[in-house]
């Protein structure tokens, strides 16, 4: 069986980025200067191209150029959040359980718009002390109704793992962080904390591997001085 000439470039030029020959952020070939080194029409070299910016390898910036991602791919990235205080001193409390319908929530959990989620609210702490504050948005379907209190819902994975067989902690998620300043007044009355003190603002989204549906959406607010973060990497 032949292998397209586009796919061979590709190949080349991976082995390229992925030797050192090329390091994170450096400008790459040009369009027509692969043209010349493969002896092949533009129409091969975009495309391949293409399948490595789509992997995550290249850049490519609208009148500057392509350039070697600085985030490229063949290191696996692990992340861990370092837990500041023994995990013994830590305690949640649901503060309320509310059915909603609201089209912004419907749409990031992939819900039709007559459909109804659920908004769990807690607050966790260390020592009595406030620090991180989550509002996490559930599909109905994933919610008990007959819930007898509030208590039921302080550790919501153990609820997935209980009442639907299904292990967060084994699905597939995206987190995104990001600097809050100044933290919105209400999170901040929630934390305990003035206004002129940031936060940490994490959106995680959890959809199951097999059906791709959106398990759980979900918005927490950490206190700035019990955030702090590892990342190792290591070759596949």
């Amino acid at each position: 069986m032949t292998i397209p000439k586009y796919q061979l470039i590709k190949k080349d030029l991976k082995q390229q980025i992925t030797s050192g020959i090329f390091e994170n952020g450096d400008k790459f070939y040009t369009e027509s200067e692969l043209t010349e080194l493969f002896k092949v029409s533009s129409i091969t070299v975009i495309r391949a191209l293409n399948d490595l910016e789509k992997e995550g390898f290249l850049v490519r910036e609208q009148g500057r150029g392509t350039f070697v991602s600085r985030a490229r791919k063949e290191k696996l990235v692990h992340f861990s959040d370092i837990e500041l205080f023994p995990l013994s001193n830590d305690q949640v409390e649901v503060l309320s359980i509310k059915r909603g319908n609201q089209a912004k929530f419907l749409e990031k959990l992939n819900l039709p718009a007559n459909s109804s989620y659920y908004c769990i609210e807690r607050i966790r702490k260390n020592k009595n002390t406030p620090y991180i504050y989550h509002e996490t948005y559930l599909p109905e379907q994933y919610v008990n109704p007959h819930y007898t209190e509030l208590s039921y819902y302080n550790s919501i994975y153990q609820r997935f793992k209980s009442d639907y067989n299904i292990h967060m902690n084994e699905e597939n998620f995206t987190e995104t962080n990001e600097i809050k300043f100044p933290t919105p007044n209400e999170k901040a009355k929630k934390l305990q904390i003035s206004l002129n003190e940031p936060t940490i603002f994490q959106i995680k989204v959890t959809k199951h591997k097999d059906t791709q549906q959106i398990l759980e959406y979900v918005e927490s607010y950490k206190k700035w001085d019990f955030y702090k973060i590892k990342l190792t990497s290591q070759n596949p």
